[in-house]
């Protein structure tokens, strides 16, 4: 199903709009589901502001709600995904998920005055729901503008809390418009080994070494074993590249490639992911 990525600052009006927009497609006929990363933090027993101090609690929620949104993705309803998403490299992950799945993908954002995001919050009934001023604060430093130009992104639609939303544009970009293609980065082929996370992890590890002893050389460009494309070392740390083999790691064991194309696609991904 077409998933429509809410992404905002908080107290911007993110879960207003899923309802607003669930309303809108239900009326249209399509089944449509909230994925909210409010209600896996209350179900998970976690209080808002120690959870946003924990990285490991956060990127746990996110794991949870990605997986949530490729049980249910198909090509006909709707998917609606209410949280922060501030994370530019968690919205590319989930354009990969949706791309993988041959749907389509676009990106609501709720812009607001941070000042009057805060005064929203000051103003919430339900002392479990408030931020600490400390917590809004980061969420606001950490928080990263989607760019209509990135095709994670696109398209984007922007609303402030005045403006009264408009679904059309975008019930006609996620069912008037081809899903992109999937490419060999995204293809799900059949498992091609028993061993295969071994392999996978062994591989990329190798990689990820090559790459780390040719930075601490004094190297700008490496062309690792097994690819024909360089990638800019300078422009990586250590700990950022450790993070993003994680990361493919996670999504290559839900989208299994095949292992001789795992260097060329893990560089592809590095490259893509530093740009």
């Amino acid at each position: 199903m077409p998933l429509i990525v809410l992404t905002g600052v908080p107290c911007s009006g993110k879960t207003t709009r899923a309802h607003e927009l669930k309303k809108f497609f239900e009326e249209q006929g399509k089944e449509v589901h909230i994925i909210s990363e409010y209600d896996q933090i209350i179900k998970a027993n976690f209080e808002i502001n120690a959870f946003y101090k924990d990285s490991n609690k956060e990127k746990h929620i996110r794991g949870l709600l990605r997986s949530e949104m490729l049980k249910i993705i198909s090509p006909t309803n709707v998917v609606i995904l209410d949280g922060p998403n501030y994370i530019k490299g968690y919205r590319y992950e989930l354009f990969c998920g949706t791309k993988a799945n041959k749907s389509t993908q676009c990106t609501v954002h709720t812009e607001i005055n941070r000042e009057q995001a805060w005064g929203y919050n000051e103003a919430r009934q339900n002392d479990q729901e408030k931020y600490s001023r400390e917590t809004f604060d980061a969420l606001v430093m950490r928080y990263e503008d989607p760019d209509g130009k990135n095709r994670w992104d696109s398209p984007l639609f922007t609303i402030y809390p005045e403006s009264i939303l408009d679904p059309t544009p975008i019930y006609l970009s996620l069912f008037k418009k081809a899903p992109p293609k999937p490419n060999q980065a995204t293809e799900n082929p059949p498992l091609s080994s028993t061993n295969f996370l071994y392999d996978l992890d062994s591989m990329t590890k190798t990689i990820t070494d090559e790459l780390i002893k040719a930075k601490k050389s004094g190297q700008e460009e490496f062309k690792v074993s097994g690819s024909n494309v360089a990638i800019n070392i300078s422009v990586m740390s250590v700990p950022q590249l450790m993070q993003l083999r994680r990361q493919y790691l996670i999504y290559s064991k839900m989208n299994t490639p095949d292992l001789d194309k795992v260097p060329e696609l893990f560089v592809q991904y590095l490259r893509t992911s530093l740009e």
